[in-house]
């Protein structure tokens, strides 16, 4: 559902404007608001609400007597934060969530198919280039049956 990779820039105000092909996305999707959490690789996770609640529903599947469930659930969980956008496609993006990602100002945002991540754009740089030359490896392995 979410595709792509966009180039921009948090305002003043800690806000980040949704790119226009995503904002289309969510719009032909009804989808009103996101969810925003600690994402893995140092990035954030944004999901509509619908992929939130399976997502939520899986991870609450896990038994709460494993501790690294525990755990995972616990900085999981207590990152999230409810984002709605304004009438200018705008997300606000809390402190916390910025300081956990090592966003200032740039930023990329990437479609990752049932969820956007948000990444400082140094970040996803360095993810980008350290990864993209064993992609085909990764396939292969991904892909053998």
């Amino acid at each position: 559902m979410f595709y792509g990779e966009y180039l921009h820039s948090i305002d003043r105000k800690g806000r980040l404007i949704l790119p226009a092909k995503l904002r289309e996305v969510a719009k032909s999707h009804f989808i009103e608001k996101f969810f925003l959490t600690r994402g893995l690789d140092q990035c954030l996770f944004m999901f509509s609400e619908e992929e939130w609640r399976s997502q939520e529903n899986k991870f609450k599947a896990i038994s709460f007597t494993k501790q690294q469930a525990r755990t995972f659930n616990r900085l999981y969980f207590s990152g999230a934060q409810e984002a709605g956008f304004d009438a200018q496609g705008r997300i606000l993006l809390p402190q916390y969530l910025k300081d956990f990602a090592g966003i200032r100002r740039d930023v990329v945002v990437v479609g990752v198919s049932s969820r956007i991540e948000i990444w400082a754009r140094d970040k996803w740089e360095e993810f980008y280039g350290n990864s993209r030359l064993s992609f085909e490896e990764i396939a292969e392995k991904l892909m053998e049956e």
